[in-house]
């Protein structure tokens, strides 16, 4: 039996050889791919914040009430977060897809299923967007909705796809000998974990607008709407510390904190008015009378904002079976 497992390896080794010379070249070109794309985040993080400058009293962009608070700080901010969370991500994945690490592999699948859930409510703003630019030519409309398919959800499937193979897996494998510690925990967990701490940063995020918080149908603003953010994401973080550790208690945490919070936000949204949320957001009046003609409804920012919870809570619900009791 030996034997035959023996001469059936080097009846294969060719074919085998074959798939893993291009799944090490789709490797590497992976690899630097996303080395250059850290690098490139990385330098352009600083970079953006001399946009704070440009709109800041005396700059070309500035206009009042422009500061801690407004829609335009916010979003600066948000683009610099991204930057630098983009730079984290991006560099030690790219080193290590060089470097044939097996660690790469879980990471990698579970950054990609995470961003099939938290991509879902970014490409329908994207698309939304594109739609309601009326001076966009029919050619650049196409590129962008090609643009817009390819990350989502084409392009992460096929990595999906790519990482999953028998074939990358062997080659990791018989580069890094041992098993690390991501090899042994499930990989429902590990995305998971990836998508409570995307929803940690945007709490966070959050609190750059004026601490908006969706409470059962109302919002809540300034301070009391940033003390629960705080603690959600204090929660969160206990949570996603359980769930690396596969407690059950973490489960039902996370069952609890992720329904309460879907629940309260799709009704907070459809029972608020666009205008409304608008007025609580307490934005310079340059800004509202920006805001004010994008065509939203509540039922729309519902759907953009409760997709995510949603969906991060049915994937906590099937995961039962990966906890420990």
């Amino acid at each position: 039996m030996e034997y035959n497992g023996i001469m059936e390896t080097i009846r294969g080794s060719p074919h085998h050889s074959e798939q893993d010379k291009d799944k090490r070249l789709a490797l590497t070109v992976i690899g630097s791919l996303m080395l250059a794309g850290g690098v490139a985040a990385a330098l352009l993080g600083p970079l953006e914040i001399y946009c704070y400058y440009l709109f800041s009293p005396g700059g070309p962009f500035h206009y009042e009430g422009f500061a801690f608070g407004s829609f335009m700080f916010g979003n600066i901010t948000a683009q610099i977060a991204g930057y630098y969370l983009l730079a984290i991500i991006l560099i030690p994945l790219g080193y290590g897809h060089l470097r044939r690490r097996r660690w790469i592999r879980p990471v990698a699948l579970a950054l990609l299923q995470a961003w099939l859930v938290v991509g879902a409510p970014l490409t329908l703003i994207a698309a939304f967007i594109l739609a309601g630019t009326k001076e966009l030519f029919p050619l650049a409309a196409v590129l962008g909705l090609i643009l817009i398919v390819l990350v989502y959800p084409l392009l992460p499937i096929l990595l999906i796809r790519f990482y999953r193979s028998p074939q990358v897996q062997r080659i990791l494998e018989s580069r890094d000998g041992g098993p690390c510690r991501l090899d042994t925990l499930p990989g429902p967990l590990l995305t998971l974990s990836v998508l409570y701490l995307f929803l940690i940063i945007a709490l966070h995020i959050l609190t750059l607008f004026n601490g908006i918080f969706p409470l059962f149908g109302r919002f809540l603003y300034g301070l009391p709407g940033i003390a629960l953010l705080d603690l959600t994401a204090a929660c969160l973080a206990l949570i996603t510390w359980g769930t690396l550790q596969r407690r059950l208690w973490a489960w039902w945490g996370a069952l609890l904190l992720l329904g309460l919070l879907a629940l309260s936000t799709i009704l907070s949204f459809c029972r608020s008015s666009y205008p409304a949320i608008l007025q609580g957001l307490a934005f310079p009046q340059a800004e509202i009378d920006f805001l004010s003609g994008i065509p939203l409804t509540g039922f729309h920012l519902a759907l953009l904002a409760g997709i995510s919870p949603a969906i991060t809570w049915i994937m906590a619900l099937l995961a039962r079976r990966h906890f420990r009791n």
